[in-house]
């Protein structure tokens, strides 16, 4: 029977991460030569890490299903990140940012690792400056900083839209670094299929060579799984198409808990679908609503050219509903304003699904260069997927599947109900509750990999010092590289007739439709019907050509898509589960006379993780109750 237990520390809030970090056992230099210590994925947070571990003495493998550590998709962070430094003097603080993100993700996160996210945030930026991270200046020579969705202070720091790219290009020199000096050792074109646990302790994983398709053992005496998240079991998303699930889901098969997996963040600033032959959606930074203004025209099934709509007959309708924060609110609320406005026949371009985002008005104020020195290789990537030059007339953004809030449970030491298995970043559930506040997902999986994953593994190691290397020839690495081998050959078995795109895309198209911005108990017992429908036939028509011990990339899509299907059905349990509204998981049937959501905090203030029971069975629900000593609960807003 497993029993939660978050091993959040007593104390003042202020107070738990330091004396936590006091109480921490250490591991002495000579024995860190001795322990080694495998991450997976090399965006911010697994490089990170990573590369901490590594510079601590441990011995590090890390590994990527990229050719390279700077492809992983913290890359296409562009925004900013988030830290409480207040160079503005504008009221911020660490504790009005723990604030912020609590109130932001509707309740719904544990207290005491938020405000550690917000406490280490300040080291994360002098850290990354110290990396040579170009982040932006003012005229005196600080660090500039803008605002972002549900605040009113500015605390996001930029390097004009590249802000993942400039970190993560600063991450993989530290990464480098340890490589070169032989602490990490680097596997790239690696997917991983499966943790191995041998007397109920993480031991080491099984993966596969993308390039030969040789199935291989890893050994270590920890487990770090820095993976990201599942936006993509939508199909369409912003996510990188490689982004999975797999890794984490095969942790979760394993005995790690899967917690809130129907929290997934919908982002509202993305360029809408323009074709059926689609694969992807781009993202348009949410730092563009800090000067772009968000509006659809006053009557419905107006199709002049938006520069022919005159203020008078234009509805900025995010500035008429939330005066306070306006433009600037929390993703989750402006998602839904967006498909409210265009599902009531307001909505733009020929599908009806888009609204403007305009920057006329800032452009007229502060000039086209002031504009552009902000925002530029946005606009640039925008004109170069539309044909359209935002400098002259409005983007055109509609909301998209992107973060995941979900993910494997944790205590507040990072680690999975599995011993020595690990999860931090976007992998792990723990910080952002029901939706994530802009600029704290690079925020969080820096800090998780560079000041707190190296103090809490530690705690945990010392009791290894004197345990030899694991050896992978042991009966539990036997048992699950078998059983990585049968479900390869089951899949290239089925020899059917259909790609897996085809499967995925008709998946995603069932979970956005029914799991997605909106949900409803009916709509998702639909939902959960179709699938089980889509998934035997998959199990049926499948066709993957080429053969498993080669390069084969329709193989890498459909392990990722089997899985998917698992995700989508823990999805629907969850969003079933929870009868109420909270941030990103809107039901329909909870919700304000305003049409804002509606939370039920008296049978709902908790963490729902998941236990796996099998395949296609009912999993079991496992509740951690979640304790606002430091805030208020009250109802969110922004009006």
């Amino acid at each position: 029977m497993i029993k939660l237990d978050s091993k959040i520390p007593e104390g003042p809030i202020a107070e738990k991460w330091s004396k936590h970090k006091n109480s921490l056992r250490l591991v002495n230099p000579a024995n860190k030569k001795k322990l080694e210590i495998i991450v997976v994925g090399t965006g911010l947070a697994g490089a990170s890490a990573a590369s901490s571990l590594g510079e601590l003495g441990y011995n590090v493998k890390v590994f990527c299903f990229q050719d390279t550590p700077r492809r992983a998709h913290s890359v296409a962070a562009q925004g900013g990140i988030n830290a409480a430094k207040n160079y503005k003097n504008d009221g911020d603080s660490v504790h009005r940012l723990f604030y912020d993100m609590v109130k932001g993700g509707d309740y719904r996160a544990r207290e005491a690792n938020v405000y550690r996210a917000a406490e280490v945030s300040n080291q994360v930026i002098d850290h990354y400056t110290a990396l040579g991270v170009p982040f932006a200046r003012d005229y005196g020579g600080a660090l500039d900083n803008r605002s972002f969705g549900g605040v009113q202070v500015s605390r996001t720091f930029y390097a004009k839209g590249q802000t993942g790219q400039q970190c993560l290009l600063g991450t993989y020199s530290s990464l480098s670094r340890q490589i070169a000096k032989g602490r990490v050792k680097m596997y790239s074109r690696r997917d991983m299929l499966d943790v191995v646990v041998i007397d109920g302790k993480a031991r080491g994983i099984i993966t596969r060579n993308l390039i030969t398709g040789e199935i291989e053992r890893h050994g270590a005496h920890a487990v770090v799984l820095a993976t990201g998240g599942y936006g993509t079991v939508f199909y369409l998303s912003t996510l990188a198409l490689g982004s999975n699930a797999t890794a984490a889901w095969s942790a979760h098969k394993k005995g790690a808990l899967f917690a809130n997996p129907s929290f997934i963040q919908i982002h509202p600033t993305s360029i809408p679908v323009l074709n059926d032959y689609q694969c992807k959606l781009t993202l348009m930074s949410e730092s563009l609503r800090n000067d772009g203004r968000v509006w659809v025209p006053k009557e419905k099934g107006d199709k002049r050219h938006p520069n022919s709509i005159t203020e008078e007959e234009r509805d900025y309708y995010l500035e008429r509903r939330y005066p306070a924060f306006g433009n600037l609110v929390p993703r989750d609320v402006a998602s839904r304003a967006a498909k409210e406005r265009c599902d009531a026949g307001y909505g733009v371009g020929d599908t009806g699904l888009s609204v403007y985002l305009d920057f006329k008005d800032s452009i007229a104020k502060q000039g086209q260069k002031a504009i552009q020195d902000k925002y530029g290789n946005l606009f640039e990537m925008y004109e170069k997927i539309t044909g359209i030059n935002p400098y002259n007339e409005p983007m055109r953004i509609y909301p998209a599947g992107h973060y995941t809030m979900g993910g494997l449970w944790v205590d507040y030491n990072l680690m999975t109900t599995i011993p020595g298995l690990y999860a931090i970043g976007e992998s792990n559930f723990s910080d952002h509750g029901a939706n994530r506040l802009g600029a704290s997902s690079l925020m969080q999986c820096s800090g998780d990999g560079y000041f707190i994953l190296p103090y809490t593994i530690s705690d945990y190691l010392a009791d290894d010092i004197r345990t030899p290397k694991t050896d992978t020839n042991h009966l539990e690495f036997e048992r699950a590289e078998k059983e990585v081998k049968d479900r390869i050959d089951r899949l290239m078995a089925v020899n059917g007739t259909q790609t897996t795109s085809s499967f995925h895309k008709r998946l995603g198209k069932i979970l956005w439709d029914h799991c997605g911005m909106f949900r409803n108990a009916e709509g998702l017992k639909k939902g959960r019907e179709l699938l089980d429908q889509l998934e035997e036939e998959f199990w049926k028509e499948i066709k993957i050509p080429g053969t498993p011990d080669e390069l084969n990339q329709e193989l890498e899509k459909a392990i990722k898509v089997a899985d998917f299907f698992e995700v989508g059905r823990l999805m629907i349990e969850d969003a079933l589960a929870r009868n109420e509204s909270c941030g990103a998981h809107f039901r329909e049937e909870y919700q304000t006379e305003q049409g804002e959501a509606k939370r039920d905090d008296a049978n709902y203030a908790y963490v729902a993780a998941w236990e796996y029971h099998g395949h296609a069975k009912k999993p079991a629900l496992h509740k951690e109750p979640l304790k606002f000593e430091f805030v208020e609960l009250k109802e969110r807003s922004y009006k």
